[in-house]
Formats: C-alpha cells, sequence, structure tokens
C-alpha cells in the first residue's frame, strides 16, 4: 500500500516536473542600451528657479 502511493507520488511528480520543464516560455533577451539615461534636464540659471528664503 505504501509502496503503491509512493511509485504514484514520484511518478506525478516526474510528470510534472517534464511539463515544467517544456512548457516554459523562451524569451529573446533584449541587448541593454549603451546611452545613458538622462531623468531630468540641466538648468543653467537655477537660481532664478528658487523663491526667496529671507535669511
Amino acid at each position: 500500500m505504501i509502496l503503491t502511493i509512493t511509485l504514484a507520488f514520484s511518478l506525478l511528480v516526474f510528470i510534472n516536473l517534464l511539463l515544467l520543464k517544456f512548457s516554459c516560455n523562451k524569451t529573446a533577451k533584449k541587448e541593454a542600451s549603451k546611452k545613458p539615461v538622462i531623468l531630468a534636464p540641466f538648468f543653467d540659471n537655477v537660481s532664478e528657479n528658487l523663491a526667496a528664503t529671507g535669511s
């Protein structure tokens, strides 16, 4: 009885692993861009954009 349950469980695990191995989607790897990513533009006159603090 225990041997039958063990064999059935092992067979199900083996089938599951085979299905997992062959059903995975293969995706093409994209090559990363070598250009730097600029998140904010550079400001020449930063002091004009700031508010007066009074100190």
